[in-house]
């Protein structure tokens, strides 16, 4: 295998030559981003058809985005008329039909792979052959229009329904979301996982025993914050929370005691949980070993912990028995919902795959027919799959048409072909999960499949390489649950730049507060006007240059630049403008003449010349608008002062549409 020009050797050519040649093999492929994942699913396609082993009509890929199917059917296109271009005879026919089939294609998500299958078969999937995929908030709707109903019921008869009384009282202390807005959510998520109906299992605990325990515990906590030898000890942050808690309730037992009943205590206690999370952030040390007389500062610490311990235990039990109570209460909810989507006709992405799993599992005679039908499976990023999705696409790939077990398949040599990452499962796309992942790849193996990795990366030169090898390496490693998946260290292909370092760490000019020490809003308020001056330093001076595909080298220039921030916004900041994290590195480029786009951010219509914009769309779209005629004139487009403003609206009006009127001599102008 020939390498292009100043590119190392592959080290996993020999996988990659597998991918391509090997079509009776079971493959599973393992790779990273860059390392050419769709790439080898496409070159297998193209050789399949072109050796004559399958048509493309009878070849299913699937991926899990409609961008990543629409952008997969392009570049097979691609590698077909690549292919067909150095072709010849058999071979050559073989593409030109493939690229005729290629828009019919079963080349799509698992979900319109789905919707297409059950359009073939609605009598036995029990479906209504004119369903519709409900898809920009239909479902959602639907869903909306049954829940407001049942809220109405559960709120008046919320006695019978100590669930939800509970949720209501939790998200109301909370103040996340609105006790409404969070029964919904509860509501909806429990709609699509409706696949699991079985009742969720509720922990044994005695809550009033346990409230009354902790409830004394913060009482004794409370009083040894009273004890304190210095009012600024750092240590109070952490009690103050726990004082708080004990004095609202001894108002409360003072002005109406049948507040403090269960269900007001336990959003209490879990409030409390959610203030002291962040106790182990409080400074342990003092000045003095004693945080009060014969009272060592480190027995207050140990107590204040092993109490927060508790109470962490204690509001996982709570939260899972509230979970477990809801499940139950909500479930005419959820059949309310199945029964309108039903009468409309409407399927949602769950109903996809659950009437797609049940026509397979439980007609014998379509699960043959489609299994006869596909001679060829091959999924894109494996490691976004579900266990519906994977029953489905497992059970099209068996040997056996009688087995509909999925968890028994044993597929047919050659014709399943799994690409993925396991390492992106933590993003838990649609639930999919790394457990189940590796679960699947476990069972497979032992039915005759291979496990190929590809660590070969395209992307990176060896310095990135090298710095992401030694981060994730010593951290990513596998454990026995599988809930963890060891990691494979990429290999680049690129040579290092000979002319520029690849990795750089930009220091922090002004790190260090009046005090001496380094502090957060130090490096936010100095750093961005560092990587402003380098960016600018980058594209204008350094006469640095970067690959560009086929055009080789080319100047490095603003668009090669990315800034990646972990968030957009900070929680505090007194105008949107302060919670902007974006703002004063997009100042410190603007002020520099470099170009920029920026996505994602969230004070931009916050920002002064966006507002002047605005203003003046508002007065062209409505110019008896005079406020934003005056604010139009009075901004940066015009610069019109107050005082000439003032005097000519003492004078006169701003009426454009009636100078309009008098210019084109219309009778009912006004003077």
């Amino acid at each position: 295998m020939s390498e292009a020009p100043g590119r190392k050797p592959l080290e996993d050519a020999e996988a990659r030559r597998r991918i391509k040649e090997d079509l009776d093999a079971t493959l599973i492929i393992e790779a990273a981003a860059g390392t050419g994942k769709t790439t080898t699913l496409i070159s297998r396609v193209v050789e399949l058809v072109r050796r004559g082993r399958t048509t493309l009509d009878r070849v299913v890929a699937v991926t899990f985005t409609d961008k990543a199917a629409g952008e997969m059917k392009l570049r097979l296109r691609a590698g077909l008329e690549q292919a067909r271009e150095a072709a010849e005879g058999l071979e050559r026919e073989h593409l030109d039909e493939a690229i005729r089939q290629l828009e019919t294609a079963r080349i799509s998500t698992i979900h319109a792979l789905c919707a297409d299958l059950l359009r073939e078969r609605p009598i036995e999937a029990g479906v209504d052959p004119r369903f519709q995929v409900g898809a920009d908030g239909t479902d959602e709707r639907l869903f909306d229009q049954v829940f407001t109903s049942w809220y109405r019921d559960a709120v008046e008869g919320q006695a019978a329904l100590p669930g939800v009384r509970r949720v209501l009282r939790l998200a109301a202390s909370s103040g996340d979301d609105s006790p409404r807005e969070t029964l919904r959510k509860a509501g909806l998520d429990l709609a699509q996982r409706r696949d699991y109906p079985a009742a969720w299992s509720r922990p044994d605990y005695e809550r009033a025993t346990l409230h009354a325990s902790l409830v004394s515990d913060a009482r004794q906590l409370a009083r040894t914050l009273q004890r304190a030898g210095l009012a600024n000890d750092p240590l109070n942050k952490s009690l103050y929370p726990i004082a708080d808690f004990i004095r609202d309730r001894e108002r409360l037992e003072q002005v109406d005691p049948t507040q403090l009943d269960d269900d007001a205590t336990e959003a209490a206690l879990r409030d409390l949980d959610k203030k002291l999370r962040d106790a182990t952030r409080f400074p342990r040390d003092g000045r003095t070993r004693f945080y009060a007389k014969d009272l060592p500062r480190q027995s207050v610490v140990d107590t204040r912990d092993a109490f927060a311990a508790r109470l962490g235990a204690y509001t996982t039990l709570a939260e899972a028995d509230i979970a477990a109570s809801l499940q139950r209460e909500l479930v005419p909810l959820v059949v309310a919902y199945q029964a309108l989507k039903e009468k409309a006709g409407v399927l949602d992405f769950l109903d996809l795959l659950l009437k797609t799993r049940d026509l397979l599992v439980g007609d014998a005679d379509v699960r043959r027919e489609l299994q006869e039908r596909f001679d060829r499976v091959l999924i894109d990023e494996f490691q976004d799959t579900n266990p519906l999705q994977a029953e489905i696409l497992l059970l099209l790939t068996a040997d056996d048409p009688a087995e509909a077990d999925w968890r028994e398949v044993r597929p047919v040599p050659g014709k399943l072909f799994v690409v993925g990452d396991p390492k992106q499962s933590i993003y838990r796309f649609r639930r999919a999960d790394v457990a189940l992942y590796e679960a699947i790849k476990a069972r497979l193996a032992e039915r005759g499949a291979e496990v190929l990795h590809l660590s070969a990366c395209f992307r990176l030169v060896p310095g990135i390489a090298g710095a992401v090898n030694a981060a994730f390496a010593p951290v990513m490693v596998g454990n026995a649950t599988r809930s963890q998946v060891d990691y494979v260290a990429l290999s680049p292909v690129r040579e290092e730049p000979p002319d520029r370092p690849s990795v750089i760490g930009l220091p922090v000019p002004e790190p260090f507060s009046n005090s001496g020490n380094v502090t957060k809003g130090q490096i936010a308020a100095s750093y961005p006007e560092a990587v402003g001056a380098f960016v600018a330093w980058l594209v204008d001076e350094s006469g640095w240059t970067v690959e560009s595909g086929d055009r080789g080298p080319v100047p490095l220039a603003p668009q090669h630049v990315c800034l990646l921030f972990r968030r957009m916004n900070q929680s505090w900041g007194a105008t949107p403008d302060a919670r902007d994290l974006t703002r004063a590195y997009t100042r410190a480029l603007e002020k520099r003449g470099v170009p920029h786009v920026l996505v994602g951010g969230h004070a931009f219509h916050a920002r002064p010349e966006v507002l002047a914009l605005r203003n003046a769309l508002t007065a062209v779209e409505w110019p008896d608008d005079e406020l934003s005629i005056y604010a139009t004139l009075r901004g940066p487009l015009f610069g019109v002062t107050d005082d000439m403003l003032l005097v000519y609206r003492r004078f006169a009006r701003l009426a454009p549409l009636e100078a309009l009127a008098r210019a084109a001599g219309a009778d009912d102008a006004p003077p």
